[in-house]
């Protein structure tokens, strides 16, 4: 037979469970550290998750639920972004006073009465300090803030929130310039606070990258506002993707007092969107007036050769009579009298070779006319007054003329060959 066993309600166990809790000692205003998840607000109150992690392994050690009443979240709140840029959120590592709290159904709780922002900011400092020194171990970090820039940055390509008040801002400065310089921007879309931020970017970034020889450089601008979210660009993935990136990386994040990780890896880091089209526009400013430099030194050049050789120009015209008379009177000194009559004598030689040069030519000539050949005894018969070398080819009455050295020419017909 079972002995009968004594058993009481839960509601008894939990409500004993609940007195234990609230008159133990050490367990009200205690401080603890741990880190956030889970970080959701509802009903003016802010529920999380505490969670204390393994060092080594990263695998939690300790967790339970936490909340700040709506009552002390307002002013907890506002405390810890104006210090440390950041409202409170998940995936940072925070010190609460903290005082436990054990209700029957919704079971151990964690009720958070202040919170030192103070150990917030050097946590995240830290952490800075250790993804910066492991992008220095990587050999990453100085690469892209050594990058040369490019003497005409043009082409820009800008990776944030369309329809952002930053980007507004960022591109009518950029094309309303006073100088009028033209900017080409291509704007990739990307989620610039919250938990995305550091995928998005990098998504971005990587179709940058995809068509990098379109591109000059690039800006990655979020508008300025209630500053928060910052803890989001302190990503060893983003900074790697940034630091590496073979185009100048411009950020400007709308912070004005405190940096991220990006700051320091990008190769310029400017305070809000508006200054980074202020530092493109004056890139391209000073190549315009390094042009403007050189044309002007070129005019300049041009213009003093141009008056010096028109000096010349002018000297040589009003010498050039002179000396072309100074010449003359030289040569005419060096020929002197002696040699003009030299030269006339020189010249009365090669007349007089030349002259009887043609006389010789003329008898040659005469010997071999017709009328010398005709003084010889010789006779010229003519038919249609041409001479006659072939008597065969003359036809019957053809008329014919004799011609001799002197005396009557003889005009007679031809007969037939036979004699007929």
């Amino acid at each position: 037979m079972t002995a009968q066993r004594h058993a009481i309600k839960l509601t008894d166990l939990t409500r004993r469970l609940s007195h234990t809790v609230a008159a133990a000692p050490g367990l009200s205003d205690v401080w603890v550290t741990a880190e956030t998840s889970d970080v959701r607000s509802s009903g003016g109150h802010c529920y999380m998750e505490l969670i204390q992690k393994d060092a080594d392994t990263g695998a939690p050690e300790a967790r339970c639920r936490a909340v700040i009443w709506a009552s002390a979240y307002a002013r907890l709140g506002a405390r810890f972004a104006a210090v440390t840029g950041s409202r409170l959120r998940s995936d940072i590592r925070i010190m609460a006073k903290v005082s436990v709290n054990y209700h029957p159904v919704y079971g151990l709780t964690l009720v958070i009465s202040d919170i030192d922002p103070d150990y917030t900011v050097g946590d995240l400092a830290r952490r800075r300090a250790q993804i910066i020194a492991r992008l220095q171990e990587d050999g990453v970090y100085d690469i892209n803030r050594n990058l040369p820039w490019p003497q005409v940055p043009r082409r820009v390509a800008v990776i944030s929130a369309a329809g952002a008040a930053g980007y507004g801002d960022f591109v009518h400065q950029l094309h309303c310039n006073p100088w009028r310089l033209a900017f080409d921007t291509t704007l990739f879309q990307a989620a610039l606070q919250g938990e995305r931020t550091a995928p998005s970017i990098i998504a971005a970034l990587d179709r940058v990258m995809e068509r990098i020889d379109d591109f000059d450089c690039v800006v990655i601008i979020r508008g300025g506002g209630a500053v928060s979210d910052l803890a989001s660009f302190d990503d060893y993935d983003l900074a790697f993707n940034v630091a590496q990136f073979p185009l100048p990386v411009v950020v400007g994040i709308g912070h004005d007092r405190d940096t991220t990780v990006l700051d320091y890896v990008a190769n310029t880091r400017v305070k809000t969107p508006t200054a980074a089209a202020e530092f493109l526009v004056g890139l391209m400013s000073d190549a315009l007036g390094a042009v403007r430099t050189v044309g002007a030194e070129i005019l300049r050049t041009v213009t003093a050769r141009i008056a010096a050789q028109r000096e010349q120009l002018a000297y040589c015209r009003g010498n050039l009579p002179a000396l072309a008379l100074a010449v003359l009177e030289r040569n005419r000194q060096r020929v002197g009298p002696d040699a003009e009559k030299s030269i006339a004598e020189a010249v009365r030689r090669v007349i007089d070779s030349r002259r009887d040069r043609l006389d010789s030519l003329a008898q040659v000539l005469d010997a071999l006319s017709p009328e010398a050949t005709l003084r010889r005894g010789y006779s010229i018969t003519r038919a249609g007054g041409h001479a006659v070398t072939d008597g065969d080819t003359i036809a019957p009455g053809t008329v014919l003329t004799t011609t001799f050295a002197r005396g009557a020419q003889i005009i007679s017909q031809s007969i037939s060959h036979n004699g007929e």
